[in-house]
């Protein structure tokens, strides 16, 4: 069946935004890395709580050590465990030698290091805004040593 307004609809959104993503990802690295770095729920989150993030291995040791009133939320939980993983990635790539930002072709960013290795960082951040654990600094110590 022949539905010009349903083609046009399938054509617009072909793709998701994970396809997006990897498309942007591959035109302009540097922009979506720094569009990665934002993090703006965790950074305000920190904030509320006197805590200034300054991309360094020691603020991901200050973020552990935050009460996690977010559990509180389950709306905000998702979003703040996906930006604390975001914000875990950003803190590698700016501190680890050979250690990028990658995007992988269904759209989820990963951190891949000099040795090929990749790093679920998303999957870890909402982990530890479920859980507490991995805390964030552990994930760094592990990462850097590698």
């Amino acid at each position: 069946m022949n539905i010009p307004f349903l083609d046009k609809w399938r054509k617009r959104h072909a793709g998701g935004p994970g396809l997006k993503l990897a498309a942007a990802f591959e035109a302009d690295p540097e922009g979506v890395a720094e569009l990665l770095s934002e993090c703006e729920l965790l950074r305000s989150q920190a904030a509320r709580a006197g805590l200034e993030l300054d991309d360094s291995p020691a603020s991901l040791a200050a973020l552990d050590q935050l009460t996690p009133r977010w559990r509180e939320d389950p709306e905000t939980l998702p979003w703040l465990g996906n930006d604390a993983g975001l914000y875990l990635g950003t803190v590698i790539v700016r501190t680890v030698p050979g250690a990028v930002w990658h995007v992988l072709p269904g759209g989820t960013p990963v951190v891949r290091l000099s040795s090929g290795r990749e790093l679920q960082v998303v999957a870890a951040g909402l982990d530890w805004a479920v859980q507490g654990t991995p805390e964030l600094s552990q994930m760094y110590a592990e990462t850097s040593e590698t």
